[in-house]
């Protein structure tokens, strides 16, 4: 694990790297962001925004995406990978919702993870992107990736990968991790060939390939 000041400086360098770093889904109600973020999973954010205008269009509330059948959720998300699982789960939260919230998606992580097709992640995301009341850090492939190079982390499990991050990155920084870290990954530190000659913060990285080099 790293000491504070060292993942601060690597927070620090990533904003300033990636000043334009934001959630890459559209929506323009909590709502809208939970069934963006249901979609999203094993599915490109770019193919979910493709998806979501005639969704939210024709049902953009809990109420109007209840009354519809899941078939006829499915027939507007079937581009989306594993669209029959998740057109099923957007019936059931959109249902849950109006049932025992009326209808307002509850400002409560644990509350979040009740819903159908939403996950510790899932949560993490709405609550960071829809209220703006980061809890946690949602783990996903880059941010694993990013967490086990840096040595933040020697986890391969997302929730344990969660909480060592927790236990070094300082509450006012949990907004921009996920963020910083997702285009980092796309841009830097991707899986197969990491661009370790270019990458800002390499001095703190237990993994990069120059170091493993001078050490030979």
């Amino acid at each position: 694990m790293k000491s504070k000041n060292e993942v601060i400086n690597i927070i620090k360098i990533l904003k300033k790297t990636y000043p334009e770093a934001k959630c890459s889904l559209d929506f323009d109600t909590p709502f809208q962001m939970m069934v963006a973020v249901m979609l999203s999973a094993q599915c490109t954010d770019e193919r979910v925004n493709k998806i979501t205008p005639k969704l939210f269009k024709k049902y953009p509330t809990p109420e109007k995406m209840a009354n519809a059948s899941v078939e006829e959720i499915s027939e507007l998300v079937k581009s989306c990978g594993f669209y029959r699982n998740k057109s099923k789960n957007i019936w059931l939260s959109s249902n849950l919702l109006i049932e025992k919230y009326n209808g307002i998606l509850p400002e409560d992580i644990k509350e979040l993870e009740n819903f159908p097709g939403v996950g510790r992640k899932s949560a993490n995301v709405i609550m960071l992107e829809a209220f703006n009341k980061p809890q946690g850090i949602a783990v996903d492939t880059h941010v694993k990736r990013i967490s086990n190079r840096l040595g933040l982390s020697i986890e391969k499990e997302p929730i344990k990968i969660e909480q060592d991050l927790l236990k070094q990155i300082p509450k006012e920084y949990l907004k921009d991790v996920n963020h910083i870290f997702i285009y980092f990954g796309r841009d830097i530190c991707n899986s197969r060939k990491p661009k370790c000659d270019i990458c800002p913060i390499k001095k703190f990285c237990d993994n990069n390939i120059e170091k493993k080099e001078k050490k030979r």
